[in-house]
């Protein structure tokens, strides 16, 4: 996987994560996940996914 395409997945993991605990906490409504603590749990887990991918990435050569 190239640098760039590592970096590029693991922001859009970010962000996905940062989205899914805001519904999950019910901040951002007009979702089926709104509400649901699951996705509360779920979202901070792909977020730090996505952040160790980042930095996995970016640390390559």
């Amino acid at each position: 996987m190239s640098k760039a395409v590592g970096i590029a997945l693991g922001a859009v993991l970010v962000v996905a994560g940062a989205v899914f605990t805001v519904q999950g906490l019910g901040y951002l409504a007009g979702s089926p996940m709104t509400g649901v603590t699951l996705w509360a749990v779920i979202g901070p887990v792909v977020a730090l996914v996505g952040l160790a991918l980042v930095v996995r990435a970016a640390r390559t050569r």
